[in-house]
């Protein structure tokens, strides 16, 4: 019988379990997103609570039917948002009670990691980039909840994490929520958002970005795009002025890691680098990594592969 390793995520959006196998090939990858009312943009912790507590059956189920044929060897979960003490968000304790109950059932060892250091593995199995990790390297971290970049090192917990820049109010992707909600799409609205960019054909107006020492302001963009829907009426075009102000927020953050820790590796991950717009604003960096959108986005993949490496070790 093939083995294999599971991991499971419960982050404040999505309820998620991966599953790899001994030799880190993805068996699967299922994720359902927590229900958001519309005109919402996010949940609260109780809420995201009960939702995850009512999609857990569901997707537990799935990952039962693609573990047929397998022995799981061990289980890992995120316990918490980052590798720091204090860490912590409410969400996670449900992860983590059906990790420690699958562990229990089956007899099988349980690893706990961050959320952040799932998205880095996860990020760093997407681009085949593994041998990055073997010297210090530059992650990205940029999400709905999280914009921080983070100077890594490989550890017994995943990687420490030392932030080295990230958003001084909004995060990247709580800016392209609120723009989206403004027009009417539905949360969580990167998708939309980025189809809607891709239909405009015009000129889109140069955003005057916000980064100093790697740190950048994000609040305004919120301002600057309710001003232009307002002025122009015109989806696409606001939508494509929202990506390109967080792309080019994202290239100088990158830069100004680069003039003061050198030609590190970058790594990008997390749920905006989905986007492909942004990434393609990204790409000329050179020596950088990105995950694809189905291992950028929340998912337990990388918390799975960490379990995997953790157990091996």
């Amino acid at each position: 019988m093939k083995s294999c390793f599971v991991g499971i995520d419960t982050s404040n959006y999505t309820t998620s379990v991966g599953i790899v196998d001994a030799d880190g090939k993805i068996v699967a990858n299922i994720k359902k997103l927590l229900p958001v009312a519309a005109g919402e943009c996010g949940l609260r912790q109780s809420d995201a609570v009960f939702a995850h507590i009512k999609n857990l059956p569901e997707v537990l189920a799935a990952a039962d039917a693609a573990l047929a044929g397998y022995a799981v060897l061990a289980v890992g979960y995120s316990a918490k948002p980052r590798n720091v003490e204090g860490s912590y968000m409410p969400c996670f304790l449900c992860g983590q009670d059906a990790a420690l109950a699958f562990r229990l059932g089956r007899g099988i060892p349980a690893y706990a990691f961050s959320h952040q250091c799932g998205h880095i593995a996860a990020a760093l199995t997407s681009s085949d980039a593994w041998r990055i990790a073997e010297k210090p390297f530059i992650a990205f971290h940029v999400s709905g909840g999280t914009t921080e970049v983070v100077l890594c090192n490989k550890a017994e917990e995943g990687f420490t994490t030392e932030i080295i820049g990230g958003t001084c109010d909004l995060s990247a992707g709580q800016a392209i929520d609120r723009t989206g909600v403004m027009m009417e799409m539905q949360f969580p609205c990167g998708a939309e958002l980025e189809r809607a960019a891709a239909a405009y054909n015009g000129k889109i107006p140069k955003p005057k970005i916000s980064v100093r020492e790697g740190y950048c302001n994000l609040s305004g963009l919120q301002n600057l795009s309710a001003k232009l829907y307002a002025e122009s009426g015109d989806k696409a075009k606001t939508a494509a002025y929202v990506l390109r102000f967080v792309g080019e927020t994202l290239l100088q953050m990158a830069k100004d890691a680069r003039d003061r820790y050198g030609d590190l590796p970058i790594l990008f991950g997390g749920g905006v680098m989905s986007n492909q717009m942004i990434r393609g604003m990204l790409e000329p960096l050179g020596n950088a990594y990105f995950a694809e959108p189905a291992l950028s986005a929340d998912n337990a993949v990388g918390i799975a592969e960490l379990t995997r490496r953790s157990f091996q070790r």
